[in-house]
């Protein structure tokens, strides 16, 4: 089994266990705050600041939070640059196609992952119009941003709606795998926007390992594959993923409000109880069927809504 384990302060752990709420475990090993179960990975996470992961998936969700410290299934060592898509020391002053996506840890809602081309010349612009990590910013100023950004640079937005999200994931599919094919194809879209034009460099925010990312579009067109760069926190590593971030928010917030309006009451963010009490109204409204339109089906909220139904 592969395992890697990162080490994290405790606010960061109260930040995961947020996130991976829909997939708490009820046990916990002796010593930990929280643990969870996705689809591939078992998550546990240590009062020391130590956060196991476990299973297939482990690479995929580490890299999600950090570059891991340790790897129990590969030992050799390799400075911390060493990989070939680690972002050049100057990504951050060159033009760049940068790539985001929002919507993944929401119980309602969509994915949305958007794909943007910042020539060097707009960073300044961009800046100015105050871009940046969109979990910095409120509602109200994701919009008034993202509006402006339209006007100023290429970019590609894609929706995966939950309908098609689910039956992708019934198939088998894992999220990872739907959101680096959303990232490619926001990408290619971009790319084919700006021709003849080609960018210095792709940078993605990281969600998986190169290779992971790279074995889930293994039968697409990867383009400037040499150019492609991954980063955590890339928000802060070049502006194109920031304007990104925010242009994923505001597609992710017109989405909700619209299944809002479907379901009658407004939905909230997130995979916390006030979901789960607001998914259970929502099958009482709707019925169960109505799950696939509104929500990610196979996480946790909905067994928990269903019990509140009942």
């Amino acid at each position: 089994m592969s395992n890697q384990v990162i080490k994290v302060d405790l606010n960061k752990i109260e930040q995961m266990k947020k996130y991976y709420a829909p997939f708490l475990l009820p046990k916990t090993p002796q010593g930990a705050v929280f643990s969870a179960k996705t689809e591939g990975c078992t998550i546990t996470a240590y009062r020391s600041g130590k956060v196991l992961f476990q299973g297939p998936n482990s690479s995929e969700e580490a890299n999600r939070w950090e570059i891991p410290i340790s790897n129990t299934a590969n030992k050799s060592k390799q400075g911390k640059n060493s990989s070939p898509f680690a972002p050049p020391e100057l990504i951050g002053t060159m033009s760049i196609i940068g790539s985001d996506e929002v919507g993944t840890g929401d119980y309602f809602g969509p994915i949305t992952v958007t794909a943007v081309y910042v020539e060097k010349t707009k960073i300044q612009t961009l800046q100015s119009l105050g871009v940046k990590d969109s979990k910095h910013l409120n509602d109200t100023q994701i919009i008034s941003i993202a509006k402006k950004i339209l006007k100023e640079v290429p970019y590609s937005l894609l929706v995966l709606h939950n309908e098609k999200y689910n039956d992708l994931q019934k198939n088998g599919m894992t999220q990872g795998k739907m959101k680096a094919i959303l990232h490619n194809q926001a990408i290619t879209h971009v790319l084919n926007k700006v021709k003849p034009t080609e960018p210095e460099g792709i940078l993605i925010d990281q969600f998986a390992e190169p290779s992971v990312y790279f074995r889930h579009n293994a039968n697409k067109t990867i383009p400037l594959k040499e150019k492609t760069y991954f980063s955590t926190k890339a928000e802060g590593v070049h502006i194109a993923v920031a304007a990104a971030s925010i242009l994923s928010r505001y597609a992710f917030l017109h989405e909700m409000d619209k299944l809002s309006e479907r379901a009658g009451f407004q939905l909230p963010k997130g995979a916390g109880a006030k979901v789960d009490e607001l998914a259970a109204m929502l099958i009482t409204k709707k019925g169960v069927d109505s799950l696939k339109y509104f929500t990610k089906m196979h996480f946790a909220n909905t067994e928990k809504a269903m019990k509140r139904v009942k």
